[in-house]
């Protein structure tokens, strides 16, 4: 990426843990200046300090990504400290509960939509603007190989996860005349915290996810931050619109 970041503002959400984590690092150490957000007010301010102790810029704004006042507030402050907001990446979720189609609760649909689905759109309805007064940026909404194929017990998870493929796409459309990219990743397996709490509804569940994937192991957090950030970069200028799969050759099988 040669530095074409350096002095760059980027908002991530789901930023206290795993990817979002992860992401905030890797974007720090190529010069950007972080603003995290999260729920969890302890995580999100620690990964904030850490990046600090790195030598990076990051602040820690708490936000529940389902909850429109909250989502403009994260943008607000983001723009109000840094001056201006050049990516983002969308990456806040749930898992929700395991369940069969028929046996989903409403409670739980609608829980996983409104973070998850709903939660990237507002993110994207706010970051769009404060991009259009620059003259550009890029976006990185966090999808899944769930978006792209079934899982049997996670209805809402897998609805919500492709509904981000085709918001992400719909929004490439709409804003690239704009200077705008708005792109997907799709990861596979990935060592955070939600697939350790997968892994311990049973203990075969962890050998059924590896042999999911051709590699024969799970991904790193990391190993996502890096597609998300050269999606965000001059590397990428020519793409839009797209899911990139990060998965191990999980849906190649």
């Amino acid at each position: 990426m040669a530095g074409d970041l350096e002095g760059k503002v980027a908002v991530v959400t789901g930023g206290a843990s795993g990817i979002g984590r992860a992401a905030a690092f890797a974007f720090a150490r190529e010069g950007v200046a972080v603003a995290v957000a999260d729920v969890s007010e302890d995580l999100g301010e620690e990964t904030a300090r850490a990046v600090r102790e790195r030598g990076g810029r990051a602040i820690f704004i708490r936000t529940d990504v389902s909850r429109t006042e909250q989502v403009e507030a994260l943008i607000d402050e983001t723009v109000r400290h840094y001056g201006r907001l050049d990516c983002a990446c969308n990456n806040a979720g749930i898992e929700g509960a395991m369940a069969p189609t028929a046996e989903c609760t409403e409670g739980n649909w609608d829980r996983v939509i409104a973070v998850n689905l709903k939660g990237v759109w507002l993110c994207m309805k706010y970051e769009i603007p404060e991009m259009q007064k620059r003259g550009g940026g890029a976006i990185v909404n966090m999808a899944s190989v769930a978006g792209l194929v079934g899982f049997g017990g996670l209805p809402a998870y897998c609805a919500s996860k492709g509904g981000i493929v085709q918001l992400t796409k719909t929004a490439a459309l709409e804003y690239a005349d704009k200077g705008i990219r708005v792109n997907a990743v799709c990861p596979g397996g990935i060592r955070t915290p939600m697939l350790d709490r997968i892994e311990a509804r049973g203990p075969e569940m962890r050998e059924q996810l590896v042999a999911m994937h051709p590699m024969g192991r799970l991904g790193t957090p990391e190993e996502i931050a890096e597609a998300v950030v050269w999606l965000c970069s001059d590397a990428a200028s020519f793409v839009t619109g797209h899911q990139m799969v990060v998965d191990g050759g999980f849906v190649a099988r």
